[in-house]
């Protein structure tokens, strides 16, 4: 069965938006910061292991963007591994191995952690992020948070309909003080 792991970079007031470019205040805010040797080491190692990508529209647009035009291991991971895009409005993507989930939400989820065995990493997409977590079929978070109020900008967690409690499994301090914390949903 597969399990939905969401990996984010934030800021410190929880803002998501625009880590590495798109039309925002503070642009590229994410690569003020050199997350040293280790953070980026764990960034090609969360995506190595993971299985499958379940993106958003706007964040699907942006990687299917980028990442066709790079080489090595973590583009050749991105653009062979299977994509799954939540959209309403998406109907043929180009994309190598992409697949359009234009169901219900949670129908959708739950069919693919049961065709899919292991992570299934879920990267920026802040509205599909908030869906997941308003339903609890979120397993585990990685949270890359940098040292940084940005004061504006979309943020990370909204309001959902009941409390939820999540486990500290790793925290680590990289680069120029960047926080990494994995925390896994407490049943």
């Amino acid at each position: 069965m597969g399990r939905i792991v969401v990996t984010e970079f934030i800021s410190l007031d929880g803002v998501v938006q625009a880590p590495g470019g798109e039309d925002f205040k503070h642009p590229n805010w994410s690569f003020e910061f050199d997350r040293g040797e280790e953070g980026e080491q764990f960034k090609v190692d969360e995506t190595l292991g993971a299985e499958a990508l379940l993106l958003g529209r706007r964040t699907y647009e942006g990687f299917a963007a980028a990442w066709p035009q790079y080489e090595g291991a973590l583009a050749d991971k991105y653009n062979g591994m299977p994509k799954y895009v939540v959209s309403s409005t998406l109907t043929d993507p180009k994309w190598n191995n992409t697949r359009v989930l234009s169901g219900g939400l949670v129908e959708e989820v739950i069919r693919l952690q049961d065709e899919v065995d292991g992570d299934i990493s879920v990267a920026g997409s802040i509205q599909l992020v908030q869906g997941l977590l308003e339903h609890d079929l979120v397993g585990e978070l990685h949270l890359m948070t940098f040292p940084v109020l940005l004061g504006t900008g979309r943020r990370l967690f909204g309001e959902t309909p009941d409390k939820s409690a999540w486990k500290l499994t790793e925290s680590i301090t990289v680069g120029e003080g960047v926080l990494i914390t994995i925390l896994q949903r407490a049943r």
